[in-house]
């Protein structure tokens, strides 16, 4: 499985408070999708330090109880990651859907102690 970028992500339901937060720490905005599955919206930040080093964060806005924190792992195969997950006894957290945006394939999959990572690919017009 290739892992093209791993980093954390917060899913909340008031993303503005959080970005303001890591905008306060030195992130700044990078890439914004609107209309995920009709209602989310995600952002994923970048800081550079001064040796050169990126770090990234993805914040999500999106009706949920409390805020999750997980990891965010790019990937370029989707089902082969899906299908890995899935023999280590992750589960969809959208039971059998997966979000398909056109421009990318994505899900939060839930391992059996309860740890969320949410699989993306983005489809390349190459393939």
């Amino acid at each position: 499985m290739k892992i093209t970028s791993f980093h954390p992500s917060i899913v909340t339901k008031n993303a503005e408070e959080t970005i303001a937060l890591f905008e306060a720490l030195g992130f700044e905005r990078r890439h914004t999708k609107t209309g995920i599955n009709g209602h989310v919206t995600s952002v994923t930040m970048k800081y550079t330090g001064e040796d050169g080093k990126e770090f990234r964060v993805s914040i999500s806005e999106a009706p949920v109880p409390q805020d999750i924190t997980s990891i965010r792992m790019n990937i370029r195969d989707f089902d082969e990651a899906y299908q890995l997950l899935e023999a280590k006894g992750f589960k969809n957290a959208q039971g059998d859907k997966v979000t398909d945006t056109g421009s990318s394939k994505a899900t939060m999959m839930v391992s059996p102690s309860g740890f969320p990572i949410n699989i993306s690919e983005h489809i390349r017009k190459e393939d």
